[in-house]
């Protein structure tokens, strides 16, 4: 059970860039829970979530000696969440899902886009937790981070082009 959900039901063992792929399993079951319910329930299901991740992290990296095994992707789905609860944070209906005007899809996009950088290339505090902190925090605590900044980014952009495009 530990190895399935520290591995997004095994999707962290793909053999090509793992972290993409836990990242794109995450996106439309995010986006599900933000249609079908909130941005505050993706919020607390991904705080709760990230909580119990890092103590199965930390059980993981004692029983192993290996600090942020690739195959981890638990991670990536918690900065996935935590960006899609910053950037869209709208409850849409799936009737209402390809409406380009309400920005759901879009953000949705940036979001994954700007976690996808903020994650491979680990600017400034994002790289500095990833590098001095240890066990379940460091693994979770950069890719956290990196979720919160692109959920922001992608709403700054969103909310700028609103208003630029409505003048």
């Amino acid at each position: 059970m530990n190895k399935f959900f520290l591995t997004l039901g095994y999707s962290g063992l793909a053999p090509f860039a793992p972290g993409t792929v836990g990242t794109l399993v995450s996106l439309p079951i995010g986006m599900l829970i933000l249609i079908y319910f909130d941005a505050y329930t993706l919020f607390l299901a991904t705080t709760l979530i990230s909580i119990i991740a890092i103590k199965q992290i930390n059980k993981y990296e004692e029983l192993t000696s290996t600090h942020d095994d690739k195959s981890i992707v638990i991670d990536e789905l918690a900065g996935m969440w935590f960006a899609l609860s910053v950037a869209p944070a709208i409850s849409v209906g799936m009737n209402d899902i390809t409406n380009l005007e309400n920005g759901f899809l879009i953000q949705s996009f940036l979001s994954f886009v700007f976690f996808r950088f903020f994650d491979i290339k680990k600017p400034s505090l994002i790289g500095r937790i990833d590098r001095e902190a240890k066990g379940g925090i460091g693994v979770m605590g950069d890719d956290i981070l990196a979720g919160f900044s692109a959920g922001i980014l992608s709403s700054a952009i969103w909310q700028l082009s609103v208003k630029i495009f409505e003048l």
